[in-house]
């Protein structure tokens, strides 16, 4: 497979059990390097995504888009295009290319992998977060005029375009946000299908966790709410 100028991001945060067999199904030769931003872990998942061939930064505040946003500040040189993925296994990295394709191709700078107009595994995705993807496209389409399908966090953007959105989100709003600055700075956006499936052990730390799953979603409200003031 052609190496492309493209670093994929895996934030991740007590990933032991999984993140190995995640790194290892990452087709070879894709990407200039993969990058394991370690937000707090305390179960040893930098030592053993180091040991598995990925670099790692370490950010110990913890916070979904504090740690993508270090790990963007360590992506090489020659790097054009970053993707992110999770580090539960609960995606398939081997479609990475096809987030990658259309933004080399020249017909998108943002590709989302969207999780509702693919393939979900039965009880991959719940009741509460289909709800809270609804209700945020919804009104992302109400305030912007832009029609998205899914918030997934399976995605590639130009490295450039990223930058320029300044990122300022710590934390689960930060996917919101990209997307939201996205179509307020023009961007070329393409969602297309992905697979999704249940991550390989344990529990969701946000959808299997009834208080972080209503801290997420309003924080992602939140985001929405201070980017539409922002933008009267």
């Amino acid at each position: 497979m052609k190496r492309q100028p493209a670093v994929l991001i895996v934030p991740a945060l007590d990933e032991a059990p999984v993140i190995a067999s995640t790194l290892a199904r990452i087709p070879a030769g894709l990407f200039l390097a993969v990058i394991v931003a370690d937000n707090g872990s305390t179960d040893g998942t930098g030592p053993i995504a180091a040991a598995a061939g990925a670099m790692v930064v370490t950010r110990a505040e913890k916070g979904y888009g504090g740690a993508c946003l270090a790990a963007i500040e360590a992506v090489p040189a020659e790097t054009e295009v970053v993707a992110f993925m999770q580090a539960d296994g609960s995606e398939d990295p081997r479609e990475a290319a096809e987030l990658l394709s259309p933004i080399f191709d020249g017909r998108a700078d943002l590709v989302l992998g969207s999780r509702v107009l693919g393939r979900s595994s039965p009880g991959a995705l719940l009741p509460h977060q289909r709800f809270g993807n609804w209700l945020s496209t919804t009104l992302i389409r109400w305030i912007w005029g832009h029609a998205y399908t899914d918030l997934g966090p399976f995605r590639a953007i130009r490295l450039s375009s990223l930058r320029a959105m300044d990122m300022r989100e710590l934390a689960y709003g930060w996917t919101v946000e990209m997307q939201v600055k996205a179509v307020v700075n023009g961007l070329r956006v393409l969602e297309i299908p992905v697979t999704y499936g249940i991550r390989e052990a344990g529990v969701n730390k946000v959808s299997g966790n009834a208080k972080a799953s209503v801290m997420a979603g309003a924080r992602i409200l939140a985001v929405i709410v201070r980017l539409a003031l922002r933008a009267r």
